[in-house]
């Protein structure tokens, strides 16, 4: 009766019942419908499973899309995310989880040592036998990065350059190297000078002239230049530089077994800046000159979803640039580690502390896992050099060279100032005149609160002017949306407050207009300086009354300094201001010093500290005695100001009576702070 007993083909005899169990043996879901493969006869064993081998899933059935070939996890060409040509790369690395790479040998989770641990990479090309092998060219990302030489809209900063050979420069330093003249190899590698070719840049500016060979020959730089001067560039060129000839660092033998949504990130360079829009540009300019390269060039900032940053963190990250409070936020989430850097970049220094970041910066620098400043090479770039800055120069800087550049756009008269006198009350009245004579171009408005830029931007849409505004209340997409619509003259008036608009690279701005003047003479300098760009012309026009006499008479000496024209109004509200002001050393910002020491090495001049208000030479009379109407702390010899006086009062001088912390120590007393 067994032999009858057939329940759906289940024998009850022992062969059936041993056929039955292999017929119906459990299959996972994810083997499901997979051909299953005839058993090796007299082969070499299998590898064995796991993550990095072609055993799980490394056939072009994998979890991507690739083509044929092993590699790791996610098999050969395709990875997780569609890559190019080759074996699999690695979690991250550019033929892995989400890469481009080409070629083939695989990395691991960062792109940084596959195989033998030969460090490879994140970006399109490889490091391959200690060599530096660019990715293939791609015409679209050409055209998105570099623009054609006709677009409007890609001003090259390279442009016209020779003009700006009158700019002075000072270098100070031990052993400072000469400067180089041209894009050239050497000392530049030859895959970044064909990039700084194809952004259409024809000679350095000043301050690349000097830059690259100091932080290629491995020096420390301290350097004064403001925006506008090319600094972006005399950063990257030499860092990239460096990167293309010497290859990536290998990621510390810990991070192995890190991986997915676990992964950290280890830049070989940091570039810390104080706002969102500034740090889009570097990133934006880095993405230029690395490309088809190895290095993969990564953004995070506040403001942002913090999870689409973690997904391009997780693809690879080699060049790293950040606002301190959204990169602290990463560290702690254990996402990126500094131990690799080799690069340590501080743009905007003075503005960074202006926005309370010291505490971050500090943290970052001095209390996680960056290489000491022996170990690492420092760049220091800031508009100017107030006490809090040198403090910073002396805890992160080593042996440094001081470079100053001189104001670009004033020195030299690419930009034609105006400064005409306006109550508040008739100042939208006569802005509309302006706009109406001055038409074409992009026009730049600053005013000092988020209020009035809102307020000023409906105003001026109202009266069929397309203006649009930025601040620090609008949404980080709004933002990126109104600087885009600026950009492409869909709205070619902005409206700014100073913070929002700090280190923006806009191209063709034709006019600048302080609608509301700033109280620092060098915020004005950096404001205007958003015109007459790389070598062009320029108009900047000043709304000026009694309400901002406090930086009258900077104002008018940085007016004689660039041979523009002086109202008479302007000279006269300083006569009555003579008085009781203190000069152009009488500044009031906190550990500010005055102009005339703003861009000056302190190791080399002795004498004035840091010129704070009152500090000696605010006189009427006779500054060169530190005495007169408005010396608050009095005497011959300089007095006891925050830092010490004497000089002629430019902020603190280097003779007569500088004493250091208001110590009065006679005449050429030595006064650097340490």
């Amino acid at each position: 009766m067994a032999d009858q007993l057939n329940m759906n083909g289940l024998n009850l005899d022992g062969e059936g019942a041993q056929a039955a169990s292999q017929a119906r043996s459990y299959i996972p879901p994810h083997m499901r419908g997979r051909q299953s493969a005839n058993p090796p006869v007299n082969e070499a064993p299998p590898p064995a499973a796991g993550l990095n081998n072609s055993s799980w899933a490394g056939n072009n059935q994998a979890l991507g899309a690739g083509r044929q070939g092993g590699g790791n996890w996610n098999g050969g060409e395709g990875g997780y995310q569609n890559n190019r040509r080759g074996g699999g790369g690695g979690w991250g690395g550019r033929g892995g989880y989400s890469g481009g790479g080409s070629g083939g040998g695989g990395g691991n989770f960062e792109g940084h040592g596959g195989g033998n641990h030969t460090a490879r990479g994140s970006g399109d090309g490889q490091w391959r036998d200690g060599k530096h092998v660019p990715g293939p060219a791609n015409p679209r990302v050409e055209r998105e990065l570099f623009g054609t030489a006709d677009d409007p809209s890609k001003q090259h900063t390279g442009i016209n350059f020779e003009k700006y050979d009158d700019i002075p420069v000072e270098a100070s330093g031990r052993d400072v190297p000469e400067p180089v003249h041209q894009f050239t190899t050497p000392p530049l590698d030859e895959h970044l000078c064909r990039n700084i070719e194809m952004a259409r840049y024809k000679v350095p500016t000043p301050v690349q002239k000097y830059s690259i060979p100091i932080v290629m020959g491995g020096r420390d730089l301290m350097a004064c230049a403001q925006t506008g001067s090319g600094k972006t560039g005399g950063f990257l060129f030499p860092i990239l530089s460096q990167a293309f000839i010497h290859g990536p660092s290998a990621v510390p033998a810990n991070a192995a077994g890190q991986f997915g949504r676990q992964r950290k990130a280890y830049p070989t360079s940091l570039i810390l800046a104080p706002t969102r829009e500034l740090v889009s540009q570097i990133y934006d300019e880095s993405r230029k000159f690395a490309y088809r390269s190895w290095v993969r060039p990564c953004v995070v900032y506040g403001g942002a979803d913090i999870g689409s940053q973690l997904r391009q963190i997780e693809r690879g990250c080699d060049l790293l640039v950040a606002t301190p409070g959204r990169l602290v936020d990463l560290i702690e989430r254990g996402r990126i580690s500094l131990c690799n850097i080799k690069y340590l970049v501080l743009d905007e220094a003075d503005r960074m502390l202006d926005m309370g970041f010291e505490p971050q910066i500090r943290r970052i620098v001095e209390g996680e896992d960056m290489p000491n400043v022996t170990e690492r090479q420092t760049l220091m770039f800031s508009a100017t050099f107030p006490r809090d800055i040198q403090m910073l120069a002396r805890d992160f800087l080593k042996d440094y060279v001081f470079l100053s550049v001189g104001r670009v756009g004033s020195t030299s008269e690419n930009i034609t100032q105006k400064v005409e006198f306006v109550e508040d009350i008739d100042k939208r009245s006569v802005l509309l005149d302006i706009l109406h004579t001055h038409a074409g171009g992009l026009t730049l408005i600053f005013v000092e609160t988020k209020r009035m830029a809102d307020s000023l931007s409906d105003f001026l849409i109202n009266q069929s002017f397309p203006a649009t505004s930025i601040h620090g209340d609008r949404t980080q997409r709004e933002r990126e949306r109104a600087l885009e619509f600026f950009r492409n003259g869909r709205c070619p008036i902005l409206v700014a407050t100073a913070v929002a608009a700090r280190g923006l690279d806009i191209p063709n701005v034709t006019h600048v207009i302080n609608y509301d003047l700033p109280t620092d003479v060098d915020d004005y300098v950096h404001r205007i300086g958003r015109t007459g760009r790389a070598g062009n012309t320029g108009i900047a026009t000043a709304f000026f009354n009694r309400g901002n006499r406090g930086i009258v008479r900077e104002l008018i000496d940085l007016l004689k300094e660039a041979n523009q024209e002086i109202p008479p109004f302007l000279e006269a509200i300083a006569r009555e201001s003579s008085f009781g002001g203190g000069g152009r050393g009488g500044r009031s910002r906190p550990g500010g010093g005055g102009r005339g020491n703003a861009n000056r090495d302190f190791r080399k001049f002795g004498g004035g500290g840091f010129g704070g208000s009152g500090g000696g030479g605010g006189g009427f009379s006779n500054p060169q005695q530190g005495g007169g109407f408005s010396n608050y702390s009095g005497g011959s010899q300089g007095g006891s100001g925050y830092g010490g006086g004497g000089g002629g009062g430019y902020g603190g001088g280097y003779g007569n009576g500088g004493g250091s912390y208001g110590n009065p120590g006679g005449a050429g007393a030595q006064s650097s702070w340490w």
